[in-house]
């Protein structure tokens, strides 16, 4: 305690090497009180929460996976500069805890050496000690931390082992003098690979007077596993039955949740009309914010989903043997191999896809990589592609038992793929020429996957998938609102009368439209005339061969803001003027029934086919886009991605709809 009687406060930095189980740990020891935001100056995402020590309560810093701290990239930097106190508002750690998997020592425990150079105290946190004692090894954890000269704490976050013991030695040695051991870096070494060689020494000497392996077992299952989910044809059958599962999934476990979110955005609707008297703010409230925002929160249950399949896979190891599975067809189109894991990341979001590629070393690869992660079908691109397939495929099955839906839904993601992999093949070829070094990573051990990482991942990454919904989605959708509702041309009174707007920016035609009580113009009508109607009347010529009229045009141009905006946007679309005492109608049923001015239909399932191939190759994201220019540091390559990936959509969107005509389809 201070002074003041309140527990004095602490900065612990979490330092390890993917797939070490630093994840899990930081989650079980911070429990709820974390948050996540970027590094100041870089697009790095910080994750940090507070631990209860007991006495006092730490800051807890959870860096960048590491395997060393050689600063060959942008996350090495991070972490050097973290620990070195060099990052604004972030003091330098009090302790570092050193998260070390006890199944793979001696690669562990490297940079372990590193973090002993920097003068500050270090506790070594020795994480999946239930698998390494599960295989019969044994290792003497007073032996290990008397030969590295810190306290080696074993932990097991799933069954609260070792976590107080934890606390207390990071309390402990908190505030004292660190000492680095002399045989860690050879005492004086010449040169740098004879200081690497001295670590290794040194690391080989420990392990081995303190852990005796478990030889007598000759097939480990997870080799036997190996063998089928990394085979070259076995392998990717696998992968691609998994991901239909998991799309299939997706469909039918959202659909009860969607239906009751839709329901409950539409009942609020009703309930806010229903309270207030016709007029603007009347339909701000509803046809603006609760159907803009309720649009796209209504994905959420579906979000959820993608999120938890993915924690799981990549909890449980599988991603990994992914990208070695697909490390031989990425190299024949030039890409690095280290550019899996930022092409998946992609799948989540491009942003921090993006911002992973900093752990390739070379720019040309590094560029390669950056140019072609937005063709990942995002999660924000989810509302898309369920939006559409929900208005013109839902029901229908493929050999009877296989969702349509869920195959439509596969056919996007790897034409995503297809195109990346194509467009990677004719960069890495001309401007971005250089060949790519070997591939080399672990294939961690597979685990069961943590309930409690899993769905803090999920949770986090669902809440700002919301708060975006709360914040730009929100303020789209106001300006959307407004760009539709105005000029007006009619204004209902206090009386039941109605005032001609100042301006009459409609025009002539608009007033003989009017009628003799001055009421307001119909609905469709007044979208027409509308700042937004007229926008997208500009755009029509270039759209309509792709079999979109002016109001997608409207969709498609606020889009551009973040890609879910389509959902909200033709939310407000198809709702602006409606009536209070009308029932809320779902924007499928309003999409369906949609008809232009000459009275046919607009949408057909082939439009919506069209659409989902737009999004899939389209650069519909601003974010997206400020972040490449932020990483390439040009602005040259950010309006050449912009620009190919638009052609690009505009070409595949004209065959798919020009094409699909050709051969009868509607």
């Amino acid at each position: 305690m201070n002074e003041n009687g309140n527990k004095s406060h602490l900065t612990i930095a979490l330092a390890g090497n993917p797939n070490a189980g630093k994840t899990t740990l930081f989650n079980s020891l911070t429990g709820l009180n974390q948050k996540v935001a970027n590094y100041p100056g870089v697009t790095v995402e910080r994750k940090e929460g507070i631990w209860d020590l007991g006495d006092r309560t730490a800051t807890l810093i959870d860096l960048p996976g590491l395997y060393s701290l050689d600063a060959t990239s942008l996350d090495e930097q991070i972490a050097r500069d973290v620990i070195t106190g060099k990052v604004e508002n972030i003091p330098p750690p009090d302790v570092i805890v050193s998260v070390v998997d006890a199944t793979n020592l001696e690669r562990n425990l490297y940079l372990t050496t590193q973090l002993f150079e920097y003068g500050i105290p270090v506790v070594v946190a020795l994480t999946m000690i239930d698998v390494f004692e599960k295989r019969k090894h044994e290792i003497d954890i007073a032996k290990l931390s008397a030969s590295l000269g810190v306290p080696v704490i074993a932990v097991n976050s799933k069954a609260e082992r070792g976590k107080r013991e934890l606390a207390e030695k990071v309390n402990a040695l908190a505030g004292t003098a660190s000492k680095i051991p002399h045989e860690s870096n050879g005492g004086a070494p010449n040169g740098e690979n004879a200081l690497i060689f001295a670590r290794y020494n040194f690391i080989s000497k420990a392990v081995q007077d303190s852990v005796k392996h478990n030889d007598k077992i000759e097939h480990r299952v997870s080799e036997k596993i190996d063998r089928v989910l990394t085979h070259k044809v076995f392998g990717l059958a696998i992968l691609v039955l998994i991901l239909l599962t998991v799309f299939q999934a997706i469909f039918s476990w959202a659909t009860l949740p969607m239906d009751l979110l839709d329901k409950g955005f539409g009942a609020l609707g009703d309930a806010v009309r229903a309270s207030l008297p016709p007029g603007i703010l009347a339909d701000l409230l509803v046809d603006g914010i609760i159907a803009g925002v309720g649009g796209v929160l209504v994905f959420l249950p579906q979000i959820l989903l993608l999120f938890l399949f993915i924690s799981i896979l990549e909890d449980t190891g599988y991603l990994a043997r992914a990208a070695f599975l697909l490390d031989k067809l990425m190299s024949r189109v030039g890409l690095h191999g280290k550019a899996f894991l930022p092409l998946m990341s992609s799948f989540a979001c491009a942003i921090p896809g993006i911002m992973a590629t900093r752990t390739i070393e070379n720019k040309r690869d590094r560029f390669a990589t950056i140019l072609i992660a937005p063709f990942m079908s995002c999660s924000a691109r989810l509302p898309v592609y369920t939006l559409m397939i929900g208005a013109f495929f839902a029901g229908q099955t493929v050999f009877g038992f296989i969702s349509l839906g869920a195959i439509l839904m596969l056919a996007m993601y790897t034409l995503g793929i297809t195109v990346a992999l194509i467009v990677a093949f004719i960069l890495k070829r001309t401007l971005l020429k250089a060949p790519p070094p070997p591939f080399i990573m672990e294939l961690p051990p597979y685990r069961m996957p943590s309930i409690r990482t899993v769905f803090q991942n999920m949770l986090t990454r669902a809440w700002l998938f919301v708060k975006r919904a709360g914040t730009v989605i929100l303020a789209i959708s106001i300006i959307l609102w407004a760009l539709m509702y105005f000029p007006r041309s009619s204004q209902p009174g206090s009386s039941g009368q109605s005032s001609v707007a100042s301006g009459q920016q409609a025009g002539s035609s608009v007033n003989e439209q009017q009628t003799t009580n001055n009421e307001p113009l119909p609905e469709g009508e007044q979208l027409r005339n509308s700042f937004a109607g007229r926008l997208g009347h500009a755009i029509e010529p270039v759209i309509r061969p792709l079999g979109f009229d002016w109001k997608i045009g409207v969709a498609l141009i606020a889009s551009f803001a973040a890609r879910e905006v389509l959902v909200s946007t033709l939310s407000i679309i198809y709702n602006v003027g409606k009536g209070e005492n009308e029932e809320s109608e779902t924007l499928i049923s309003a999409i369906r029934d949609a008809k232009d001015d000459s009275g046919r239909t607009v949408w057909t399932p082939l439009t919506a086919l069209t659409l989902m191939v737009f999004f899939v190759l389209a650069m519909q994201c601003m974010s997206t886009v400020a972040i490449v220019r932020r990483e390439t540091n040009s602005w040259s390559w950010t309006l050449f991605m912009v620009g190919y990936m638009t052609g690009i959509a505009y070409l595949a969107s004209f065959l798919t709809y020009q094409g699909g005509r050709m051969l009868g389809f509607q």
